[in-house]
């Protein structure tokens, strides 16, 4: 978190990130040119950078895609998604190489501009065998151009958030017209039967994960919750939410669904919105580190009683009235403003219920 815009600092995590990334990228090129060399011998430089940059390219994207279901399926992935924006801007400078380098082999030696050739040169949109493939691929460039130039926070905190995520999310639609692009490309003029192997094992990969993520969440919205005691939910036991940790659960709202992280800390208990500020992050999947709720994801930090960043942090989510009542936990449905403190729940040991109850015997 940072109270000003400034230039990125490469901490430790982010040098290893970064330098890991560097380094794969390199050895894949070293990899994919070497050997290409040798196995098409009368395939120019230029062309097996071309191929070298686009398979890349679409590794890459195939990796972004599934680190964010692997981390809803298990939190060791986590350290991956924290600079996954590194990634994708990568990814794009990578894409950027490979068109560049395609448009000037296919479409610089004419006599027209080169970006005119490659909307003029094939304009078949009715046949599949001739469809022009290169109009997908400059479309997918351009997605990812917006997303990477958009991958500061100055973008998220003036887009919002809500904003900035549904731009980010046309990664689906990128991903699409890439593999469009190489069904009606690479796959239909080579006929290479290992790259459309592993298109489709990628593909099947990156649904099965959403899919299995996605299973999970749902498991969390069909458990919605109406109101049973004054107004109140009954969550779950006290026992059921680890230390310094949450459970997630959905409640139904005059808004609708809304998911709520109910926090169990240092004898009490409260309840935040699960939604981070930041990149609309599960807070529910975090934990309470120096008395303050941090977001898993980029590290957006709330306390738990009042949904407010420590100062000089200005964020804010809501919260919601919690009780405890017989080692069962409470939320009420109706979401306070953002930044308002609530008592927390006090958790009564049977132990202590016992003894106040002697006290008042004697």
């Amino acid at each position: 978190m940072s109270v000003q815009y400034q230039a990125v600092g490469w901490n430790r995590q982010k040098r290893i990130y970064d330098s890991v990334l560097a380094g794969g990228i390199l050895t894949y090129l070293a990899i994919f040119v070497g050997p290409g060399a040798i196995l098409y011998p009368t395939a120019t430089a230029e062309t097996l950078l071309i191929r070298g940059f686009g398979t890349l390219a679409l590794v890459l994207l195939h990796v972004i895609l599934c680190i964010g279901p692997m981390c809803r399926l298990d939190r060791r992935f986590l350290p991956l998604l924290y600079n996954r924006r590194h990634l994708g801007v990568a990814m794009f400078l990578v894409a950027l190489v490979h068109g560049v380098f395609s448009i000037i082999q296919f479409h610089a030696l004419g006599d027209v501009s080169p970006l005119v050739s490659l909307f003029v040169s094939n304009t078949r949109y009715g046949s599949l065998a001739q469809f022009p493939f290169e109009t997908l691929g400059l479309a997918t460039l351009l997605i990812l151009f917006v997303m990477a130039a958009t991958s500061h926070d100055f973008w998220l905190h003036n887009l919002s958030a809500p904003a900035w995520k549904r731009i980010h999310m046309l990664v689906y639609l990128a991903y699409a017209l890439l593999v469009v692009h190489v069904l009606f490309g690479a796959l239909q003029a080579d006929r290479n039967i290992v790259l459309a192997v592993l298109l489709g094992i990628g593909f099947a990969l990156v649904t099965a994960l959403h899919l299995l993520a996605g299973a999970k969440e749902r498991a969390v919205d069909r458990a919605v919750a109406g109101a049973e005691r004054d107004g109140f939910v009954e969550v779950c036991a006290v026992e059921k939410i680890p230390e310094k940790r949450a459970k997630v659960v959905s409640l139904l709202t005059e808004r609708g669904t809304e998911r709520v992280a109910v926090f169990r800390y240092d004898g009490k208990v409260s309840a935040i919105s699960n939604v981070c500020r930041h990149q609309n992050g599960p807070l529910g999947e975090g934990r309470i580190i120096d008395g303050c709720v941090t977001c898993p994801w980029h590290g957006y930090q709330y306390s738990p009683d009042t949904g407010a960043s420590p100062p000089p942090f200005t964020d804010k989510v809501p919260t919601y009235q919690t009780k405890v009542i017989d080692g069962k936990v409470l939320v009420h449905p109706c979401a306070h403003p953002p930044g308002t403190r609530l008592e927390p729940s006090m958790i009564v040991r049977p132990a202590a219920i016992e003894c106040a109850t002697a006290g008042e015997t004697k």
